[in-house]
């Protein structure tokens, strides 16, 4: 697939000695969304922030489609829309005249049309003559969309653009995703949710105390570090797994009356059946069985550590997700 954003090596020391990325190596690919998971800290505001030329890198080279960010910046920036954590507009302006002048900011010609979609898009429309300062917070979150869209970009950064939201917000950005992503939009997000992860992006990748762990497909990486259990009803408890089932490395749960088996996700030549004749024939019957994978917000977890994704959990569960801003 075609790359159109390169980061070679980027490095970010600030003035204090606190590193907060490290040799960060990723390809985006054209037409793809991309979702960066990590922990608070994690470094993926700075990785974001000096993509976007708000944050100077320490050492490396980032090119947006060929054009480099610091030799090339016009060109590089005029090719990204960002949206942003923190609610930034311009209080006084009205939705269309702020929306409008990020338009011209970038160069691009006047063009009410396009402004006008993107305005009804986000449901902004019949807000379009209301002044910034009036709005609530999830209007002014749909605001920060509309701004970001407003010179047509081949990138687009959403850095946790759902957090504290409505949930009629999240429903109507990530339908406007989807929409781009077919335009040939290129979407990379951040996110807390992981289970917005899980459904939108195309590929995975996470970032730990500056630093990223891995890359992969969404698909590939659900089969090689996702795991699958095989959980039995057993009909009598047990108090310790019989030396003869050993080698299964299983496992009792619920007071004994379960015995769980763990097993890779991809590895075919797992053999159930061959499980079933050996409990059998230990004389463990069971009345119920039930198999289940594990999730995204799993493979997380193992893999930034329980006390990072619990935090990271945290900050999800005292966002007010649930609540209206509208």
């Amino acid at each position: 697939m075609q790359t159109i954003l390169s980061i070679e090596n980027l490095s970010k020391v600030y003035a204090s000695g606190f590193r907060a990325l490290s040799r960060i190596n990723l390809d985006i690919h054209r037409g793809e969304i991309f979702a960066l998971l990590g922990p608070n800290g994690a470094g993926k505001t700075t990785l974001i922030s000096i993509v976007c030329g708000i944050v100077n890198a320490s050492e490396g080279q980032v090119r947006v489609a060929g054009h480099d960010i610091v030799t090339d910046y016009r060109a590089a920036r005029s090719l990204i829309g960002l949206v942003p954590q923190e609610l930034t507009t311009d209080a006084f302006e009205t939705v269309w005249a702020t929306v409008s002048f990020s338009r011209g900011l970038f160069g691009k010609p006047a063009n009410p049309a396009y402004v006008e979609r993107v305005l009804r898009d986000l449901s902004l429309w019949e807000k379009r003559n209301n002044k910034i300062l009036t709005l609530s917070g999830g209007m002014k979150r749909r605001v920060l969309i509309a701004k970001a869209l407003a010179h047509e970009p081949q990138i687009l950064f959403l850095d946790e653009p759902t957090a504290g939201v409505d949930v009629e917000l999240r429903r109507d950005m990530w339908e406007l995703v989807r929409g781009l992503k077919a335009n040939g939009v290129t979407i990379i997000l951040t996110t807390h949710y992981i289970d917005e992860a899980e459904e939108m992006a195309d590929r995975i990748g996470v970032i730990n105390a500056g630093e990223i762990m891995l890359v992969e497909r969404k698909d590939a990486l659900m089969r090689k570090l996702g795991r699958k259990q095989l959980t039995l009803q057993l009909d009598t408890p047990l108090n310790a797994i019989p030396p003869a089932l050993a080698a299964w490395r299983l496992e009792l749960g619920n007071g004994g009356a379960e015995l769980i088996y763990t097993y890779d996700a991809e590895n075919e030549r797992n053999d159930i059946l061959a499980l079933l004749k050996s409990l059998s024939e230990s004389g463990i019957g069971f009345t119920d069985l039930q198999t289940s994978q594990s999730s995204l917000e799993d493979i997380f977890v193992s893999l930034v550590g329980k006390d990072a994704a619990a935090a990271a959990a945290r900050t999800a569960e005292n966002d007010p997700r649930k609540e209206t801003s509208r």
